[in-house]
């Protein structure tokens, strides 16, 4: 297909970010795209501390005509990017995603352009995750790109043949910035914003996986990842963001199976995936009891709600961990 035929691309960026010159690395890896690229760059300023506006300033003066900011109260990144897919035109085939601290190389959407074209709905690609030097795909070890068939049109471009509806609820492979789906054909598709945290985007992919098994992926590296405010970075044991990337993650786990029906096989990995994080969230709680580090009671609050369980039967296993240290 010739690039003026292309069909219509949109690119949806939530922002949030505390340092300037992030945001406009992610939309400067999208202005450079090979072939046919975006066609609208939409970023949802999620009450950012340094305004979206500010930031792009001498990318809008230039580029204005494609790049469109939408600006509202903070409400997380899936609230964020259900404002980006209701901001999409009539007319757009395609969604892409891209975190405002990550950047494309400038084959992605040219590459995802070209997998889609042969009748598939879902795109993924490899990436680097924070600090990384060995790719995604490397690390998780749960992909062969050998043993799916290869697409025509570009290298390492392949057609998904296992089933991904595992493979997400095993050990998801999939990186938001990598994605690049058939919007036209899921229009209302979106995000469960309840999910503030943890699982908002793999519970996404879920659902797109029973709509569609028509999905394909290439193992070249096509993002990476950078340094931004994230819930995730920083929150290792103790830290203050420990309890809740905990919590958030606990609430996933438990949705699955009301969500979703599950197989004896991923109930039972669910049940134990549950289980270790009651166990880490306990643990956690009772090392801030010890060190006096300061402990939401909102959280606790949220935290029973969502699985008293927590507090039945994780204590006195935590405590004993936590005795012994």
């Amino acid at each position: 297909m010739s690039e003026h035929l292309a069909e219509r691309l949109a690119v949806v960026i939530p922002y949030y970010q505390t340092r300037p010159g992030i945001l406009l690395k992610a939309v400067g890896s999208i202005l450079a795209q090979r072939g046919a690229g975006a066609d609208h760059i939409i970023i949802i300023d999620d009450a950012s501390p340094v305004p979206a506006r500010e930031e792009l300033a001498a990318l809008l003066a230039e580029h204005g005509a494609r790049i469109r900011i939408v600006e509202q109260a903070n409400a997380g990144p899936a609230a964020a990017r259900n404002c980006g897919l209701a901001e999409v035109p009539k007319g757009v085939e395609y969604v892409a995603f891209l975190d405002s601290d990550d950047e494309w190389t400038e084959q992605h959407l040219q590459r995802a352009r070209t997998a889609l074209g042969q009748g598939h709905d879902f795109y993924f690609a490899d990436h680097f995750q924070l600090n990384q030097s060995v790719s995604a795909f490397q690390r998780a070890g749960r992909i062969a790109p050998a043993q799916h068939p290869q697409l025509g049109g570009g290298e390492q471009l392949h057609a998904y043949a296992g089933d991904m509806f595992d493979q997400i609820l095993m050990g998801n492979i999939i990186g938001t910035s990598t994605v690049v789906y058939r919007y036209a054909r899921f229009p209302t598709l979106r995000f469960r914003e309840q999910f503030v945290y943890a699982g908002e985007d793999y519970l996404f992919w879920l659902e797109l996986c029973t709509l569609t098994r028509r999905i394909a992926f290439s193992a070249e590296c096509e993002c990476r990842y950078g340094a931004g405010v994230n819930i995730f970075s920083g929150s290792g044991w103790g830290t203050e963001k420990s309890l809740l990337r905990l919590h958030h993650e606990i609430k996933y786990q438990k949705a699955l199976p009301r969500l979703f029906k599950l197989s004896e096989q991923h109930r039972a990995a669910n049940r134990r995936t549950v289980s270790g994080l009651r166990r880490s969230f306990v643990a956690d709680l009772l090392h801030r009891l010890r060190h006096r580090k300061a402990i939401a009671p909102a959280l606790l609050g949220q935290q029973w709600r969502v699985d008293p369980q927590t507090f039945f039967y994780s204590i006195p296993l935590a405590l004993g961990i936590v005795l012994k240290r």
